[in-house]
């Protein structure tokens, strides 16, 4: 395991660009919003200034209304499309206009325990001021993201769910049209084998949501109005909801009581909508296109991510435990981010059914919260063994335990790291 370690460390100082770090060098030579945050838990094992240094480089993107885009471009890079001209944003740092899962007030909460272990000065000022910046970004979920008040938050590009062309935005992507104010020149092609990544179609859709949101001005209301693509999702939902978990504690313990109050009510709220998602007849939470009314029920890792941020009754998590277990048999790397053997699972394709170590870190950390520490157990065996043995890739094929994608990653050094602590 110590070589491991010491090419895990490797990795994420090849890949530092000045106190953030791209997730692999020209495929994203750029700071992403999720993969950042797992990036700074990683850290939080060995260097914890690195820790916090990873967080606040990426708050130096934030918006006035609290957004943390998905992608802050802190220096120019011309092996990525679709780079800042696309975007259009108009912002001190260029940024993309849209965000990603919340997982900064999880990783705020990791390296903030972490710096209380090693006794770290001035670690109470440097978590406070990101718990307020953090805030901030909880706040506009709600009010952008959800100004119904339902507690479910919604995407409106299929990027913000990080999973970016999964099976379960088929439907409600379809009715996005393919043209595009942009003309789509493809990068990642030239650095990945075009079969692990997203179609051309996919692309075209992608940039059409791109161009309307940009002739809003990127405009939250008028965004809501507008958009073509509105999908209230549980993924992502959950990860709020834990992060609200967290930042309640930070906001606790910094004796922050009425924020503390007002995450423990946005906590409620969210709690009890996804709890409404649950599908007992699927044994899985389902997402809701709220343009069609219907319900997305695409089998995708997305319907087990509520075991993150739920404490459910034990009949639901065992059969939870059990649909997972369905889904992982014969794998040789569980999870698969969708269903095997149905019409559209591609193992090879982003997002289409491999494994990532960063899911199934949320994944192991859902399954012990729900009693079921044995499928954690296996999860964390499983991804473990698939980095050992085949590098610290992108994603890895769940049928042949192949790694894919870009390689180098540094989310999924980060997720060795955190697992083999």
């Amino acid at each position: 395991m110590t070589k491991h370690l010491d090419e895990a460390y490797r990795i994420l100082a090849a890949n530092d660009r000045g106190g953030y770090t791209v997730p692999t060098d020209r495929l994203y030579p750029f700071q992403w919003n999720w993969d950042s945050a797992f990036v700074a838990m990683g850290f939080s094992t060995y260097d914890v200034d690195r820790a916090y240094r990873e967080l606040e480089r990426l708050i130096e993107g934030q918006w006035a209304d609290g957004m943390i885009p998905h992608i802050i471009f802190h220096q120019p890079s011309d092996t990525y499309f679709p780079g800042p001209d696309v975007w259009r944003t108009s912002h001190t740092i260029p940024t993309s206009g849209i965000t990603q899962p919340p997982v900064f007030g999880m990783a705020l909460r990791a390296v903030h325990e972490a710096a209380e272990k090693a006794g770290t000065d001035g670690a109470t000022a440097r978590t406070l001021a990101l718990l307020r910046a953090a805030l901030k970004w909880h706040r506009w979920w709600y009010t952008a993201r959800d100004p119904e008040g339902t507690g479910l938050v919604a995407l409106l590009h299929p990027w913000e769910s990080g999973s970016d062309n999964s099976p379960a935005w088929d439907l409600a992507l379809a009715q996005v049209p393919t043209t595009t104010d942009t003309p789509v020149v493809r990068k990642d092609t030239g650095h990945v084998d075009a079969s692990m990544r997203p179609r051309d179609e996919d692309y075209r859709r992608f940039i059409h949501l791109v161009d309307a949101y940009a002739s809003c001005g990127w405009d939250p209301v008028k965004q809501w109005e507008k958009a073509p693509f509105k999908v209230a999702e549980v993924q992502t939902t959950a990860i709020l909801l834990k992060t609200g978990e967290d930042l309640e504690y930070l906001a606790r313990t910094l004796e922050l009581e009425s924020e503390a109050e007002e995450l423990a009510g946005y906590n409620a709220r969210t709690r009890n909508a996804l709890l409404g998602q649950w599908r007992s007849s699927l044994s899985r939470f389902v997402s809701r296109d709220l343009i069609s009314g219907q319900d997305i029920d695409a089998p995708t890792q997305a319907g087990f991510l509520p075991l993150l941020g739920l404490d459910l009754d034990p009949n639901m998590s065992t059969a939870a435990a059990a649909e997972m277990k369905l889904w992982s048999e014969g794998m040789k790397v569980p999870f698969p981010t969708t269903k095997p053997s149905i019409s559209v699972w591609e193992p090879k394709r982003y997002w289409r059914g491999p494994a990532w170590a960063v899911i199934n870190w949320l994944l192991i950390d859902g399954l012990i919260r729900n009693g079921q520490p044995d499928m954690a157990q296996s999860l964390r065996a499983s991804t473990i063994g698939a980095i050992e043995s085949e590098g610290f890739a992108e994603y890895f094929d769940p049928t042949t335990g192949e790694g894919c994608g870009g390689l180098g990653f540094s989310w999924t050094a980060a997720a060795y790291l955190w697992m083999a602590r």
